[in-house]
């Protein structure tokens, strides 16, 4: 397949950001006078955007409370949760052989662009990146590719490759190709449903699909 960019989501197919997101919700439910929640329930619902969490778990919940619960997310995020992460397996070698061997490579993700930044600065990887498209409460990954792709950031011949349904969905109404990924928090039936190019269940499968020993 002929591709000019491939646009990786963050969480769930860079890197784990499990305990960290866990820990922030747990911290910014109970200040806000709601119950916390288990971790299974917590990681079910990472890879959308934070306030469809939020809706989620409150379905009566006002838009003035989830700005209230994001604010301290987003307070405890800064100082512990980018830190409460980790890579995944082999991605840093990956990313170095990818963007070694000519392709152009950035970030599309729900977090906003400073957060994205500050994980990728805490992996040593943001300089691999040409851009990092960061999200926020009401923003849709659709509309973060479709903006990439009026600005003239990527072209039609990129890849979206993520782990959630999100990710192919804003791919395919974009007219972009997309990759899928097992690694993360999708699952099979989820990321088949939305006709990926093909799915990976290993982080190495991403040298052998697009470089050419």
């Amino acid at each position: 397949m002929k591709v000019s960019t491939l646009v990786f989501d963050l969480d769930g197919t860079l890197s784990d950001p499990s305990s960290g997101i866990i820990n922030c919700v747990n911290y910014a439910l109970p200040l806000c006078g709601f119950a916390t929640r288990t971790e299974q329930e917590i990681s079910a619902e990472i890879g959308p955007p934070l306030d469809l969490m939020f809706r989620k778990f409150i379905p009566e919940i006002t838009d003035d409370q989830i700005d209230e619960l994001v604010l301290y997310y987003r307070e405890r995020f800064v100082t512990d949760g980018f830190a409460e992460n980790y890579l995944y397996e082999n991605i840093a070698e990956t990313i170095d052989v990818l963007t070694q061997s000519g392709f152009r490579v950035g970030v599309c993700t729900s977090k906003p662009e400073k957060s994205a930044r500050r994980v990728l600065e805490h992996f040593e990887l943001l300089s691999y990146f040409d851009f990092v498209s960061g999200g926020d409460i009401g923003v849709a990954k659709q509309s973060q590719l479709q903006n990439l792709l009026q600005n003239n950031v990527i072209d039609k011949q990129a890849v979206m490759i993520g782990d959630r349904g999100v990710d192919l969905i804003a791919a395919h109404n974009n007219g972009l190709r997309s990759v899928g990924v097992l690694w993360g928090f999708g699952d099979v039936a989820e990321l088949k449903a939305e006709k990926p190019e093909f799915i990976l269940s290993d982080v190495t499968e991403l040298r052998t699909s697009f470089v050419c020993d």
